[in-house]
């Protein structure tokens, strides 16, 4: 990684510029742009997201914004209202408050002296969401967007449900934003933050029960989906996603069908900004970003236009590792996401080939999938997905011949099934895997279906046991090479422990018959040499004491098996403003193999903030169960000034079990 320090344009930083909202909330900015953009003046590059300016998302701002201003822009990073340094209250995500805050705020922005008129809009998960959102409302200033790791349907493809199957990171990230949202400014910028901080306290909302009472792709889920309609969106798109992320889809579903200019690019990544991310390779990202601004913010015919639509790294098999600090491959480029040719295969019993006639069983147990890494992986932890071969163990599996020569995957597989259920609700997951000759098993791609939503997202009703059904199951996007040698297997199980919570009772289905379709690609491809990683210089921060642990137990007392996750990131000091943040989690996710309703998800979150006498912390506490009926959610916050315990709130909800 080169450290980049003289720029084509000398830049100044604003530490806290106020952008005033017409309900006369202020929002907090911080501001690098080049010092004469007074007299010259320069695009605007936003980033407007909940994560905190002054410490929770310093380190990569400072890699990424004066970088990108140097070369001519005013890069502009906002704390959405009621987060950060920002005034007002936050009650859900992407609210029409949010969007429509983001709208006043590109309105201002062009307006001012310094700024040509034109506005991009940049981010990553929440910052690229409201970025696509922003787009759909159509602000006349907003000129372009660069999406990473982003959704366009916000019941298909974020962190609540897939497939219509309830993810366990929903209730996940309800502990993580109740913990986040729940600090408060930094005394510094905003003189009445304790008043501020005791207002945020009392309207926290804790949005698990209210996420995971949507089970139908219903009105709350289609706002702010902007698949709604794609002809909405009129700036030019960059996406950009990870092979390691579950985002991935998306960049293939704006490239598909957006009218707009758009290009896209699929790296190794997890959920990471792609000069920083892992596995490698890492890309010279600020430089591609740039590039796209410098056309379509500036007009500069560079050529951005003319580049492939879609570039990917084709990744070669490897043996298992759920840490990989690099996954061997090559850069493609293509004319779109999908193959040129589609492979079918028939299932027979326990064979992808010819279609035969079979009758076959799943009834997994409920701990199946605890290697299969998380919704969301940020880093080397053992959040990627590990061997997949002891869950192919206890799996429903389907294994073609092995390759006489390569296969390269490029698209979204589909596996059709014939099948039956003697339970009420249920779902199945799909996993199609690359075995090599020494039985070990990666993970290529995976679907779920709730078998509730078989027939449609938005008006789902429960099976009939007994029943002989057709479904279609999509598995996500991939660009993956088999070697000669291996074998293609599709895993099917209904459990997915922790990913997705589990059914109300452990049930059994039987599958007849089905086909597989892969789309492949035949021939050569395009060749792609991205740009080196370079970034700006690194926050002037030190950090003290960082530690993680991911671990599985099992109690053979109890008769339980759990995933421990421990993050401690230490002690982090500000040596620029003297701001010293600390931040703790401890996760256990736990269940009893066969009984569904023993799954218990606790959560523990640790925050604190302090300069010289000034120090404040908050402690953030959940727990989800299920009974037969409902899921049950407890959570508790509490908050200290000093060693004063300011605040405690309790949240108890039981949520109904329509189809979950």
């Amino acid at each position: 990684m080169q450290h980049v320090t003289d720029f084509p344009r000398r830049i100044v930083e604003i530490a806290d510029m106020g952008i005033p909202m017409p309900d006369g909330v202020r929002l907090s900015a911080r501001v690098w742009m080049p010092e004469d953009a007074g007299a010259a003046p320069v695009p605007v590059v936003l980033e407007y997201i909940p994560y905190r300016k002054r410490d929770g998302t310093l380190d990569r701002d400072e890699l990424m914004h004066p970088y990108v201003a140097g070369q001519g822009y005013a890069c502009v990073r906002v704390d959405i209202r009621g987060n950060g340094d920002s005034q007002g209250l936050m009650t859900d995500e992407y609210t029409e408050q949010e969007l429509s805050d983001a709208c006043e705020v590109i309105a201002w922005l062009a307006a001012q002296p310094w700024c040509t008129g034109a506005v991009g809009m940049m981010g990553k998960s929440w910052g690229v969401f409201n970025c696509l959102q922003t787009a759909f409302l159509r602000p006349p200033a907003l000129k372009a967007v660069v999406s990473v790791c982003s959704t366009t349907d916000r019941f298909a493809d974020d962190i609540h449900f897939k497939g219509g199957c309830l993810l366990g990171e929903n209730f996940g990230w309800a502990s993580v934003m109740l913990s986040y949202s729940g600090r408060p400014a930094d005394p510094v910028l905003r003189p009445d933050w304790r008043a501020d901080w005791l207002n945020r306290l009392d309207n926290e909302p804790f949005l698990g029960p209210r996420w995971a009472g949507h089970q139908a792709r219903d009105a709350y889920w289609k706002h702010g989906s902007v698949c709604e309609d794609w002809d909405a969106i009129q700036a030019a798109v960059l996406t950009v996603g990870g092979w390691a992320d579950n985002y991935m889809n998306t960049c293939g579903h704006l490239a598909r069908n957006l009218s707009a200019p758009v290009k896209g690019i699929v790296g190794p990544w997890v959920h990471q900004y792609p000069h920083t991310a892992v596995p490698g390779p890492a890309i010279g990202f600020l430089h591609v970003m740039t590039r796209w601004w410098d056309h379509w913010l500036k007009g500069i015919d560079n050529g951005v236009d003319k580049d492939p639509n879609w570039t990917a790294w084709m990744l070669d098999s490897a043996p298992p590792d759920a840490s990989a600090a690099y996954r061997p491959g090559r850069w493609i480029t293509t004319a779109g996401p999908d193959g040129n040719a589609v492979v079918e295969y028939g299932l027979g019993e326990g064979r992808l080939g010819e279609a035969a006639p079979f009758s076959a069983t799943i009834a997994t147990p409920q701990d199946l999938g605890l290697l299969t890494g998380k919704y969301f992986p940020m880093g080397l932890n053992a959040e990627m997905p590990g061997n997949q071969a002891a869950d192919d163990a206890r799996s429903l599996c389907f294994d073609s011949a092995a390759l006489a020569e390569p296969m390269q995957v490029l698209g979204q597989a589909m596996l059709r099934l014939r099948l039956s259920s003697d339970k009420p609700l249920g779902f199945i997951a799909v996993r199609m895997n690359d075995v090599a000759p020494d039985g070990s098993s990666v993970r290529i791609a995976h679907g779920m279906l709730n078998l509730c939503h078989r027939d449609s997202m938005e008006d789902p009703v429960p099976m009939v046991p007994g029943e002989e059904i057709g479904v279609s199951i999509s598995l996500d996007l991939s660009a993956y090479r088999l070697a000669v040698g291996h074998r293609l297997r599709i895993a099917l199980s209904n459990s997915y422990w922790p990913f997705l919570w589990p059914s109300p009772e452990a049930g059994r289905l039987t599958v007849t018959g089905g086909g597989l379709s892969v789309p492949v690609l035949t021939g050569e491809a395009g060749i792609w040499t991205p740009p080196a990683p370079q970034t700006a210089r690194p926050a002037n921060r030190r950090r003290e004491g960082d530690a993680s642990i991911r671990r599985i137990e099992r109690d053979l007392i109890a008769g339980t098996v759990a995933l421990l996750v421990e993050d401690d990131l230490g002690r982090v000091e500000n040596l620029d403003t003297g701001l010293v943040n600390i931040e703790k989690m401890t996760e256990r996710w736990e269940i009893r193999p066969e009984d569904p309703l023993s799954a218990r998800h606790h959560t523990i979150w640790h925050q604190g903030l302090s300069r010289g006498d000034w120090q404040v912390s908050t402690r953030a506490e959940t727990l989800m169960t299920a009974t037969a009926t409902h899921l049950v959610m407890h959570a508790r916050l509490t908050a200290w000034e000093g060693e004063v315990q300011v605040f405690d709130r309790e949240w108890n909800e039981e949520v109904p079990r329509r189809f979950v």
